[in-house]
C-alpha cells in the first residue's frame, strides 16, 4: 500500500536511496524535534488514504487498471524530476534495478488485488508480516522470536474476523496479502542493492518504469479504453501523487533529520493509518478483535526493529531500518 524507494518495512519502509540521515538540530525547538515526525506521519497518512482512494477507483478501472495508472504516473513523474542516466551501467546494475521493478510490481498489483476483496486495514497488517518476517530472519537473535510469536498471535486474531474464522475474511483476498507482504521483503532487498548502485533516486525512477511496464499488459486487459477517461487518468494521478510521489518527498525530506530506527518504527504504526483512512473514507468498521490483531502486530514490528538498533544494524538489517517510494 508507499513513498521514498529506500526501503521500507513497515516496520520498515527501506530507504536505500535515500540520504543518511543527518542529526537533527541542537537548538532543541518544537519544530526541529517534532517537524521531521510530522513529515513520516503526513507521509503515512498519504500512502493510505491514497490506498483509500485507489479502492474508489476499483469500480471504474479495476484493481489491475488502477495498479497500471498509479505505477505509469509516479514512473512519469519521477523520470522526469530524476532524469536518470542509463549508459555506463553494468549488466548486473540493470539486473538489479530489473528484479527491483519485479518486486514493485507484484508488491503494488498484490496489495491492490487484496484490498479489492478485503478492508485496508487488515490488507496492511497482512503485508507488514512480509518485512516483520525478514526483520527478524536478517537480526538473527532470540529476543526477535517473541515478536514474531505477538505478530503470530495478532494473525490468529485476524483470522476471527467477522466470527467466521479465515473465513471472515475473503480467503484469496488474505493471500493476495500476504503475497504482497512477500514482495514487499524481496522489494526492501533490492531496494538496498539498487541504492548502492545508482546515484540518487535514479534507481527507483528506472525501477519504477519497469514496473509500470510490467502492469501495462494486465491494466489493458481489465480497464481496457477506461483508462483513457479522463476522469479515470485524473483519479490515477491523485492516486499517484498520494500514494508515491508526495510521501516520497515527505520521506526524503524526514530522513535527513530523522535516525533511521526512528523513521521505521513511526512507519510501524501503518496498518492503524490503513484502518483509519478505511474507516473515513471507505466505511470499513473494525470489530475489537480485528483493533486488538493490529495492535498487536505494530507493537512486535516496533519490537522488532528496536531490538535490532543497537548496535547499529548492517547490510540489509539496516536496510529493514527505512522506507521506500513503491509502496502501496
Amino acid at each position: 500500500m508507499p513513498a521514498p524507494t529506500a526501503t521500507p518495512t513497515d516496520p520498515t519502509r527501506a530507504t536505500a536511496t535515500t540520504p543518511a540521515p543527518a542529526a537533527a538540530p541542537a537548538d532543541g525547538s518544537f519544530r526541529a524535534r517534532f517537524g521531521p515526525v510530522a513529515l513520516v506521519v503526513t507521509a503515512g497518512v498519504s500512502v493510505q488514504f491514497g490506498a483509500a482512494l485507489a479502492v474508489m477507483l476499483m469500480p471504474r478501472a479495476g484493481a489491475a487498471g488502477v495498479v497500471t495508472l498509479r505505477l505509469a504516473a509516479a514512473a512519469l513523474v519521477l523520470l522526469l524530476v530524476c532524469r536518470p542516466k542509463v549508459r555506463g551501467y553494468s549488466r548486473s546494475d540493470w539486473s538489479t534495478v530489473v528484479w527491483f521493478g519485479v518486486a514493485m510490481a507484484g508488491m503494488n498489483g498484490f496489495i491492490y488485488q487484496a484490498i479489492d476483496r478485503i478492508p485496508l486495514g487488515p490488507a496492511v497488517t497482512l503485508e507488514v508480516l512480509g518485512p516483520l518476517v525478514l526483520s527478524v530472519v536478517v537480526s538473527r537473535r532470540l529476543l526477535n522470536l517473541l515478536w514474531a510469536g505477538l505478530a503470530l498471535a495478532g494473525l490468529v486474531l485476524l483470522s476471527t474476523h467477522g466470527g467466521g474464522g479465515l473465513g471472515g475474511l475473503d480467503p484469496l483476498g488474505v493471500a493476495f496479502a500476504l503475497a504482497a507482504g512477500g514482495m514487499w521483503a524481496a522489494y526492501i532487498v533490492f531496494s538496498a542493492r539498487t541504492g548502492r548502485r545508482f546515484p540518487q533516486a535514479d534507481g527507483l525512477a528506472l525501477a519504477m518504469a519497469v514496473a509500470a511496464v510490467l502492469s501495462l499488459p494486465l491494466g489493458v486487459i481489465e480497464a481496457g479504453s477506461a483508462l483513457l477517461r479522463p476522469s479515470t487518468l485524473l483519479l490515477g494521478l491523485g492516486v499517484a501523487v498520494l500514494s508515491s510521489v508526495l510521501p516520497y518527498t515527505l520521506e526524503l525530506l524526514a530522513l535527513r533529520r530523522l535516525p533511521a530506527p526512528t523513521f521505521a518504527i513511526l512507519m510501524s504504526l501503518e496498518p492503524a493509518i490503513a484502518a483509519t483512512a478505511g474507516f473515513l473514507i471507505l466505511n470499513q468498521a473494525l470489530s475489537a478483535l480485528d483493533a486488538a490483531a493490529i495492535a498487536l502486530v505494530i507493537v512486535a514490528s516496533m519490537g522488532a526493529v528496536r531490538s535490532q538498533t543497537r548496535p547499529r544494524p548492517s547490510g540489509v538489517q539496516a536496510v529493514v531500518a527505512e522506507s521506500s517510494a513503491g509502496r502501496n
